[in-house]
Parts: structure tokens; C-alpha cells; sequence
């Protein structure tokens, strides 16, 4: 992180530091969570019935092509809605002097 990133994030919009490491984390994260999600997926029986589902879609003539993979799709909507709740929060935080819990978050959002 270099000193513009904290300029960026401290003087920036309410979800500043999220946006930072939505950039920095998503494909770690991504990475991390892919094993779990596949069985997770699996254990529900939701890959099988995916892939009867679009063998069917591909056996119908004329309908275009489509390329879709199941866990790629389940990891970017997990990794949303990651960021989506740790951006409200982050948000709270900013504007509600009673959600910093912290001695850091009172210094260094209080100086805001």
C-alpha cells in the first residue's frame, strides 16, 4: 500500500478501503475459496444437475453457444457479496462515531 492509496482511502468515498481491497483480494480470495465452493457445490448435487441442464440447452438446435462454469459464477457472487457487506460497514463506520469500536478507527476516522 503506498502513501496515495491511504490519501486515497482516508479522503475518498464511504467504501474507499473496500474498493482498495476488492482490487488487492478478489483473486485471493477467489483462489482460496475455490476448492470449498466446488464441494460444496458437489455435496448439494448442484454440478451434476447443472451439467444435465446444459447438456439439454446443448442438444437444442440453433440456440447460441454458452459458456458458463457453475463455481466461477457461485465465487464472483460470494466475493460481491463479500464486499458489498464489508463496504456498508466500512460506510457505518465512517459516519457513525459509535461503530468505531477501536482505539486505530477512532484515530484515524475521527480525524476526518
Amino acid at each position: 500500500m503506498t502513501l496515495t492509496d491511504v490519501r486515497n482511502i482516508l479522503t475518498g468515498p464511504d467504501d474507499s478501503a473496500t474498493q482498495y481491497f476488492r482490487d488487492k483480494m478478489s483473486n485471493p480470495l477467489a483462489k482460496g475459496m475455490t476448492p470449498i465452493v466446488d464441494d460444496a457445490l458437489a455435496d448439494a448435487g448442484a454440478i451434476k444437475a447443472y451439467d444435465r441442464v446444459m447438456g439439454a440447452y446443448k442438444s437444442v438446435p440453433l440456440v447460441p453457444d454458452v459458456e458458463a462454469n457453475l463455481t466461477t459464477y457461485v465465487l464472483e457472487k460470494a466475493i460481491d457479496g463479500i464486499f458489498l457487506y464489508l463496504g456498508r460497514e466500512e460506510a457505518a463506520i465512517r459516519q457513525n462515531p459509535v461503530k468505531r469500536t477501536t482505539d486505530i478507527m477512532k484515530k484515524v476516522f475521527g480525524a476526518l
